[in-house]
Order: C-alpha cells, then structure tokens, then sequence
C-alpha cells in the first residue's frame, strides 16, 4: 500500500439508490506513503427528508443537516481533495456511484481509481466468507466508537489497512491491490454516463440500448459487472451503438433467468436469438380410458395448466407437436390413421414405408395399436406439478432476498417477505401456462439445488376458487 496515495471514503445517505437518494454524511482519511496525513468529513445537507429507518441507524437526523453545505457548495473542495488519490472505499460501486452522481448534478466530471476493501479483502482471505464491514473488525479485532458515521467507518478501512500491512507480505498486498484496481477499470465501450463502478457484482439481468431508445441485447449474469463487460467485449462488431444500460439485480439464478425471458419476451432485443413468434403451447391428450380415440392436440391454457402430469410433451407450436408424434410412429411402428396423424382411407404412410403394423388395414387390432401407442406417449409425458399447491422458492445472498411464487409451473412473481407473497397470492387469478417459464421451472426444481427453499403456501381462500373454477 506504499505505493499509492490513498483516502479511505465513507459516505452516509438517505437511501440506497444513487440515481435518486442523495448524500448526508463525508468522511474522508488521506493516506500517503502508508502514514495518515489528515482527515476531512462534512455534514452534507440532502435537500430531501432522511428516511426514519436511516436516522436510527446513523443517527443522523434532519434537524442535525439542516444547516449542512448542498454538495454542490462543498463539490470544489472535495474534488481537490480527492483529485489524483487512490478511492478506496468498502463496497466501493456504492460510495463511487453516489460521489459520481452528486457530481454530475453539480455540473461537473468525476472519476477516479478504485480499491473495493470488500474485493480486497477477498483476495487477500479467501478461506472466509463473509468480508461485510463488521465482520472484517471482529476478525482483525478492530473497533469503532462512530459505527455508520462517515469519518468513524473511514477511520474502520484505514485500521483495517494497517492491520493488513503487518499480516500480509508487501508483494502479495501490491499485487493483490493492483488485480482489484485493474477491475474497475472502466473499457472505452461503456456509455459516457457509465462507470465500472456502478454495476453491482451481483447476480441479475441487464439491457443494452441503442440510439433510438430501443433495446439491443438483453442478458444475465451470476455476476452483472463481469457479464456486462464480457458482452461488451465480445460484441464490439454489433453493440458499439449501445448508449445505454440499465439492470435488475436479483438474490440469485432463478430470478435472473425469470427477469430475462419476461423482458426479452416484453423488449424484443435486436440481437437475442429468437425465431418467429410462437403459437399457443399445446400438448398431447391421450387416455387409455378410451383406448381407441386418437391423441388430441390442445392448446396449453390456463385452466388445463393444472393437469400437465396427464398429457403427453410440451411444444411452442401445433407443428412442433405433429412433428414429434410423427417421428414417434416411425421409431415404434404406429399407424398414422389410428394415431390421428392422417385421415385416409385404406394402408397409411407408415404402412407403405414398412414402418406401420397394419393398424389402417386390419392387420393389428386397435386394442393392441392403443397398447403400443400408450408406451410411445409415456416417453412424452410432462412433468407433474409436485406440490399440494403453490410454493416460494427462497433465493437470497449477502445483499437481498427473494421468494419466487410458483404454481402448477407458472410464474407469479417475486416478493421480498411472505406478507408480499400473500398479496401476489390474493391478487393472482388462473395461472398463465407460458411455455418458457415451463421449461426454466422443470430443469429448476427438479436439479435438487432448491429442495430445502422451497416452502409450500397456504392459499387465500379467493385464490383457492378461482384455480379450482375451470
């Protein structure tokens, strides 16, 4: 750490979200030559309320800014101070994010190099965890007498620091600062307005656009910051006009793959891989009950959204269907007339291939045809809604929580505690069959990985009729 000029940063804000909660609190220690130089912190007036949840955290109360500098009266002076000095900062996309925008509202352009502590130190302790600020100082045995006060955490990442410097080896602390520099790094791809820094190292969904406002590409990512870039990376050809990003961050894979086909369904990006527009979904309906009959192909709505278990495949179009049946009475010698895949009179198009026992001419009995065709349906049959009745699947990491309301596979949102859930719960009607939500719930739910998150929900009583009314 010798080798750059340091100020370790902490602000306090009315919120979370840099585009529109703003700044209360800067503390600042600057650090040369690995020895503090001096300390600067300001009360900052936020021109908005500060939330109550806020104030009993950090103590900061209205009354306490009322009389604070705007930052756009302290912006000068902290630029100063900040100007060609190493930021670092503990979850350093928040802090950056937020001097990032309260400059540009000032009217003025602000970067600087970033050391995220929290990457830090993950680089330097990987057998640990969790690198959240308090439990970094009860394992480095570090303590804080103005904890969620700008100048007091500030003064937590220069001990942290220092604590660092007598554990680590110079060449292994150098090293490790210069790989976390290099990942803030912002690549002359991103849109002027951008910053590495302001994509979160979460996972989530993100959307490139254009120009004209229209969406160009729609992905996720178990990490957004690093899915971002690469895309950007491999795609310079096609995505140079991208002067826009936006993103949702999601506690894990399901949302992310939940958000990314709902906004690629809802944006139509220019460049996802989609083919035309699909039909309805539609599946097989066969019962050995009426051995004779030939399958039926019905459309895949709502109400028979709850019976999936009883059909036979799920296709994206009545041709995707007929071609499969099709193969299906070549492989196992079915008759096309008895399968329903022709209506003709006389010796069908698998009898004239050799590939057909006879059913069309009398050679096999229809009973022992609907024997065989039951056993050729069974290798398409769908997967049976496992639960009594609609679940959550909890996902959540070190930054957020989700549970995901599922029902006889469909989709009906995500909440972030069961009091939301039972409002998605009483709000929701019949189930929408979608066929892509289908397929990312089947491969989900039955790889194992959320067997002990999924939490099976008591229905209202509103919910209960309307799914049993078809």
């Amino acid at each position: 750490m010798l080798d750059h000029h340091f100020v370790f940063l902490d602000l306090e804000t009315t919120g979370a979200a840099a585009a529109r909660d703003r700044i209360t609190e800067i503390g600042l220690v600057e650090v040369a030559a690995g020895r503090c130089v001096g300390e600067w912190s300001t009360l900052v007036n936020p021109g908005v309320p500060i939330p109550p949840i806020i104030q009993s955290l950090t103590g900061l109360t209205d009354d306490m800014v009322a009389d604070a500098p705007r930052f756009e009266t302290i912006a000068a002076d902290l630029a100063r101070r900040l100007e060609g000095k190493v930021l670092a900062a503990h979850n350093a996309r928040f802090d950056y994010g937020f001097l990032h925008s309260e400059f540009s509202r000032a009217g003025m352009q602000f970067s600087a190099p970033v050391v995220c502590t929290v990457k830090l130190s993950r680089r330097l302790y990987p057998q640990h965890r969790r690198h959240n600020l308090d439990t970094l100082m009860e394992r480095h045995n570090v303590s804080c007498s103005a904890r969620h006060r700008a100048l007091g955490d500030a003064r937590v990442l220069w001990d942290l620091a220092q604590t660092w410097m007598q554990e680590i080896e110079a060449e292994t602390l150098s090293a490790a600062i210069a790989r976390v520099l290099k990942s803030h790094a912002s690549p002359a791809d991103l849109p002027d307005d951008l910053t590495v820094d302001d994509i979160p190292e979460t996972p989530g969904v993100y959307t490139f656009y254009g120009d004209d406002g229209g969406a160009l590409y729609v992905g996720r990512g178990a990490n957004l910051r690093t899915a971002v870039l690469s895309r950007l990376a491999g795609e310079r050809g096609r995505l140079l006009a991208v002067k826009r990003v936006d993103w949702t961050e999601t506690a894990g894979e399901l949302g992310a793959l939940m958000h990314e086909a709902r906004r690629v369904a809802a944006l139509t990006p220019a460049h996802n891989r989609r083919g035309r527009e699909p039909e309805a979904a539609c599946a097989w309906r066969w019962s050995p009950r009426t051995p004779e009959a030939a399958p039926e192909l019905i459309e895949l709505s709502a109400g028979l959204a709850q019976v999936l278990g009883s059909l036979h495949g799920v296709f994206r179009s009545r041709a995707a269907a007929t071609a499969a049946l099709r193969e299906l009475a070549l492989k196992h010698e079915l008759c096309f007339v008895a399968s329903g895949l022709e209506d003709t009179q006389g010796a069908c198009y698998g009898r004239q291939v050799n590939r057909c026992r006879g059913a069309c001419i009398g050679r096999e009995s229809r009973a022992q045809h609907a024997l065989r065709l039951g056993e050729a349906l069974a290798r398409l049959t769908t997967a049976r809604w496992p639960y009594a009745g609609p679940v959550a699947v909890r996902e959540e990491n070190d930054e957020r929580c989700e549970l995901h309301v599922i029902d006889r596979w469909c989709y009906l949102g995500s909440a972030r505690n069961e009091a939301e859930v039972h409002e998605l719960l009483a709000a929701s009607r019949e189930p929408e069959f979608d066929l892509t939500t289908y397929r990312i719930l089947t491969r989900f739910l039955g790889s194992g990985r959320t067997r002990a998150n999924v939490m099976l929900l008591a229905t209202p009583a509103s919910y209960r009729s309307s799914s049993t009314a078809s």
